[in-house]
């Protein structure tokens, strides 16, 4: 292992020493390597991928084996990063034998640190099950993207005392449970304070998606943060444009293609003199 290798001690250091640190998603090797060269040191191969990279309307549409394979294609880019793998929706709720062996194919086929699930209280068990086979867990909370159907959209939680409270019970359920992580999406700064008081007492890094100031680290989808989507939700505002500047590239690959221009001057392979 690199001595610049990312791992779970790395960031529980960061955590006691109060070190806010950065996540963002990727899914591929080339982007991976990339946001590793700036700095970004922990990456989520995230289920978002279904809607940026395969424009599904959901992020329930990522296939297991498209996301264990984009998982590897991460760890190469990104060899000495800490890669978080997101369990794809049906990958654990489909009995926890089999829950169990598709989170041990993100450790083993795609070199993962972690895997990460969407979960309430009923999902104790098998985190505790996960934990006891050495399937290192983050339990991701608060708003739930894979249950966008039951919901009737996505949208933030914990905005009143009762919501508020649970989003806290279920936090502190998981760390008993034995989670080695918390990803906290969508609630508001009081409920992210509460569970990271929580999770600071326990030595378990707290990573906030939306999720206000109080958090160990934060987490936004690249594509949001480049400016690449048509939509980006409130907490993930661009910090480039790059959707137009990748438009303007490609106008302008088009206008040199169809004036005749490419090649015409400046090819690279001649002839070689046979004499």
């Amino acid at each position: 292992m690199s001595d610049q290798r990312i791992t779970l001690r790395t960031i529980r250091k960061w955590v006691r020493e109060g070190e806010p640190f950065s996540m963002l998603t990727a899914y591929d090797a080339t982007t991976a390597s990339w946001l590793w060269r700036g700095g970004v040191k922990c990456l989520l191969v995230g289920d978002t991928a279904g809607q940026v990279i395969l424009g599904h309307d959901a992020t329930i549409h990522a296939p297991l084996d498209f996301m264990v394979e984009i998982t590897a294609a991460v760890r190469r880019g990104a060899p000495d990063a800490f890669i978080m793998a997101d369990m794809p929706f049906g990958s654990y709720q489909c009995g926890d034998d089999q829950a169990v062996a598709n989170a041990m194919r993100f450790l083993t086929e795609g070199k993962a640190d972690v895997v990460k699930m969407e979960v309430n209280d009923d999902y104790a068990p098998l985190v505790k099950r996960l934990t006891s086979a050495g399937v290192p867990v983050v339990a991701h909370t608060g708003s739930l993207p894979q249950h966008m159907r039951v919901k009737g959209g996505y949208g933030s939680v914990g905005r009143d005392k009762a919501e508020a409270a649970k989003v806290v019970e279920t936090a502190k359920l998981m760390i008993e449970s034995g989670c080695v992580m918390l990803l906290l999406e969508a609630v508001p700064n009081e409920v992210a304070e509460t569970i990271s008081a929580l999770a600071t007492s326990n030595q378990i890094p707290l990573i906030g998606c939306g999720a206000g100031s109080a958090c160990h680290g934060h987490v936004v989808v690249l594509q949001d943060l480049l400016g690449m989507t048509d939509w980006q939700p409130p907490f993930a505002p661009p910090v480039v444009d790059l959707g137009k500047q990748i438009q303007e590239a490609a106008a302008r690959w088009d206008e040199t293609v169809r004036s005749g221009r490419y090649l015409k001057e400046d090819h690279p392979y001649r002839m070689r003199d046979d004499g």
